[in-house]
């Protein structure tokens, strides 16, 4: 039996153990993200977007986020501004000749006109294939100054779905766990991000540790552990009002929340029994249900997209590796053989794959699994990258990098040809997890 302790320094050590949790020793008060580039599919698709006309609108340059959004896909390859051939506003402007000779497959302008429903902007704009000289997609999308960069997300979205028969993600959120300072100034906080790391926001902020954000499915709430009392316990907190709830402290670990698909049950790990065993919480009523029972430590469960199993990491084989359980409990099976360790894991949102941290003598790296075949492929490089979660349409997967003492996220591909960093600036972050 393992673990049957309660004080905060065993807890740790638990975690620990598992790869859950490692929060950084040095950093700022507040880590800046911004998006680094490290590869990208070769034959990235030519594409301009030429500078909005914004009258009536300062701050945001809207043109500027649609191309950096389209540009960190690592799908497309947006025109410089300075070597714009032109730069028309009104649809009619085009000239598409100059644009083919520019070397341009595709062509967007726009601009922001006075709102007619309420709102006081419109954005609207045109995507054109140069090639053929014909528009491919128009929008007129109301909104607000302050909504203006979630406005230019949207309608990189748009364009990229149009492009890729792909769902876009450049208006999905990020939260992630930062620490900084040391000793008796340590301070622990619970960000959310754009996907693209910018436009961060404080959800919570403690001098003890705060671990594994996990979203709701509906993006309003947000489950996460949090030591504030010199233990572990569960909150679940509402992310426009703030208001926040305990909705497990047991003696021992309460560790790992995962939200099932309709949003009324947690999966968490609990040692009040003893040893670490999975169970489910309902939200609503507090009643708990056990998973799992056995000797070695289960923990980590994420729910599969049907919400009828749990995948989890056990050692009772020996080393950590996946199985697949019963929501309603049952007998575990092993999915991972290929690797010492295999853990972290997470389905796809279409349920056909699982993405992991997966390990031996080489390191530790993400990579996913076919749950089909069972084959398995390897898409990070580095030698300590943990935390994986998938993008909503997923087809990319985010996750935390350690580098040389700096600890930034990462973004992959699912064949590994497309690599993206967002850095931390003088801090590191930790526990990353990707809205719906």
């Amino acid at each position: 039996m393992y673990f049957q302790v309660t004080p905060m320094i065993s807890q740790f050590r638990f975690l620990l153990r598992l790869g859950l949790f490692a929060l950084g020793l040095t950093g700022l008060a507040r880590a800046e993200l911004t998006v680094d580039i490290t590869q990208g599919v070769e034959g990235a698709a030519p594409i301009a977007v030429v500078p909005f006309g914004q009258a009536g609108l300062a701050g945001e340059n809207l043109a500027h986020i649609v191309a950096t959004d389209l540009a960190g896909s690592g799908r497309f390859t947006p025109l410089a501004e300075a070597q714009m051939p032109e730069r028309p506003v009104p649809p009619e402007g085009v000239n598409f000749p100059v644009w083919q000779s520019a070397g341009q497959e595709h062509v967007v302008i726009g601009r922001v006109v006075p709102g007619t429903g309420g709102a006081p902007h419109e954005a609207e704009f045109t995507l054109f294939d140069a090639i053929r000289g014909t528009s491919l997609l128009s929008e007129r999308i109301p909104f607000k100054a302050a909504d203006a960069r979630h406005t230019a997300h949207r309608i990189a979205d748009l364009i990229y779905q149009q492009l890729t028969g792909e769902r876009g993600i450049f208006n999905t959120r990020i939260a992630y766990v930062t620490a900084s300072g040391s000793g008796k100034s340590r301070e622990y906080r619970l960000q959310i991000a754009d996907a693209d790391g910018e436009a961060a926001r404080e959800v919570m902020s403690s001098p003890e540790p705060i671990m594994s954000p996990a979203w709701s499915p509906d993006g309003k709430r947000m489950a996460y552990v949090s030591f504030e009392d010199r233990t572990a316990a569960v909150f679940v907190q509402n992310l426009s009002t703030g208001e926040r709830r305990k909705v497990s402290g047991t003696p021992g670990i309460n560790g790992a929340p995962a939200w099932s698909p309709d949003g009324s049950t947690l999966a968490l790990t609990l040692s009040k029994d003893g040893n670490p065993e999975i169970y489910t919480l309902d939200v609503a009523s507090g009643s708990l249900r056990r998973i799992t029972r056995d000797d070695a430590i289960d923990t980590e469960a994420s729910w599969s997209p049907d919400g009828r199993s749990l995948v989890m990491t056990s050692d009772r084989g020996g080393k950590p590796q996946l199985y697949l359980v019963p929501a309603a409990g049952g007998e575990p099976q092993r999915l991972t053989y290929e690797g010492e360790y295999n853990a972290r894991g997470v389905f796809s949102p279409d349920g056909r794959r699982l993405a992991m941290v997966h390990g031996g003598e080489g390191g530790y790296r993400i990579a996913w699994m076919d749950l089909g075949s069972r084959n398995l492929k390897v898409v990070s490089r580095g030698r300590l990258d943990e935390s994986p979660a998938f993008a909503p349409n997923g087809h990319v997967i985010m996750y935390v990098r350690k580098d040389g003492g700096h600890e930034p996220l990462a973004m992959t591909s699912l064949d590994g040809q497309v690599q993206r960093t967002i850095p931390v600036r003088g801090g590191e972050v930790r526990g990353v997890a990707w809205s719906p």
